[in-house]
């Protein structure tokens, strides 16, 4: 009997010790390690795009709900399309809660695509969350209102359009492709401009004559061309049904009849629900990793946060880091052929 007593009493201080009763300890911890610290905010972009411009509404207002209270400073890093960041993150970055990151959301389709080039598990990150699951937002293909294209119609005539966009693994690059691909588009596609900005300033001086962007990454970097109408969108990608404003824009989804093409577009569009996400790096040490991923979902709430996001031009629609875990699981599950379809699209 006394051993049987002595067997329970040990289950149960294991269970005490683990279990979160006394979370206090852990609290402490957490707090004494954040105190009077520099967190790091990598973005993997040039300054004043979507990403950047959302990574610095984040650092004026996560750092009150992390335990300790630390000071968010934000790192431009730009390279490979964002791919130099999850790099240092998964392999260079200490893993001890001091720096998270802004994640290009097509990163992780490029990297289930087999592209050795962006060769990294998207579940060994530590997702925190999202500040958008788009669900008020649309990837248009947009172009200067001033010029001749007047519809879709135009950009698949034999008109040269060419089309901004940035590096590997960015949206703005594999939509263009993949409008071509399976919408019979005829976009040149300009790669290589270090940030959205660029792009824009390409569109303004004749250089490109349009890209494919987020309403809100528009609305960040370029209010005025959106609100005079200096922008004429011509097909929504990242929607299932069309936009209220722009009712004689059809979205991609409604133009793609062949089952493998639409098996594609949904494979691609993916990342558009996880559509501003941030990640720490893995094997966080888990009162951390709980405190950083609780603040994140915190700061979303916060009334003066919302107000912040939507004056820089965002369209806030937050997600947690497990929604974003199963977003990626369920990309994980189509079918090798179509993953591979969309590298070769990439690559091409």
């Amino acid at each position: 009997m006394m051993l049987v007593r002595n067997l329970a009493f040990r289950i149960a201080a294991c269970w005490i010790a683990t279990s979160g009763i006394h979370p206090s300890v852990h609290a402490q911890e957490v707090e004494n390690f954040y105190r009077n610290r520099n967190v790091s905010l990598l973005v993997g972009t040039t300054p004043g795009g979507y990403y950047d411009i959302g990574s610095r509404v984040v650092a004026r207002h996560i750092g009150q709900f992390i335990p300790g209270k630390p000071n968010i400073v934000v790192q431009n890093q730009p390279g490979a399309g964002g791919y130099f960041v999850v790099n240092r993150l998964l392999n260079a970055i200490e893993r001890d809660g001091a720096t998270f990151a802004t994640i290009n959301r097509g990163l992780p389709q490029v990297a289930l695509t087999g592209d050795p080039k962006v060769n990294f598990d998207p579940l060994r990150l530590t997702w925190l969350g999202s500040l958008s699951s788009y669900k008020d937002d649309a990837y248009l293909a947009v172009v200067n209102s001033s010029g001749p294209i007047k519809s879709l119609a135009d950009l698949k005539g034999n008109m040269p359009v060419h089309f901004g966009s940035t590096g590997t693994g960015s949206t703005n690059t594999a939509f263009a492709l993949l409008a071509n691909e399976i919408l019979g588009l005829k976009l040149d596609v300009v790669r290589g401009f270090p940030g959205v900005a660029q792009v824009w300033l390409a569109m303004e001086t004749g250089e490109v004559d349009g890209q494919i962007i987020d309403i809100s990454a528009i609305l960040v970097g370029r209010p005025g061309l959106w609100r005079d109408g200096k922008l004429r969108p011509v097909v929504a990608f990242g929607r299932t049904a069309r936009l209220k404003e722009f009712p004689d824009v059809p979205v991609a989804r409604e133009l793609v009849t062949d089952p493998k093409d639409r098996a594609l577009l949904e494979f691609a569009e993916f990342s558009f629900f996880m559509a501003l996400p941030f990640a720490a790096p893995p094997e966080l040490p888990p009162a951390r990793e709980r405190a950083l991923r609780e603040a994140f979902m915190k700061m979303t709430a916060d009334p003066a946060y919302e107000t912040d996001i939507r004056k820089v031009g965002l369209l806030p629609s937050p997600i947690d880091g497990a929604v974003i875990v199963e977003l990626i699981k369920n990309a994980m599950k189509t079918p090798e052929d179509v993953r591979r379809r969309f590298g070769k699209m990439l690559s091409d």
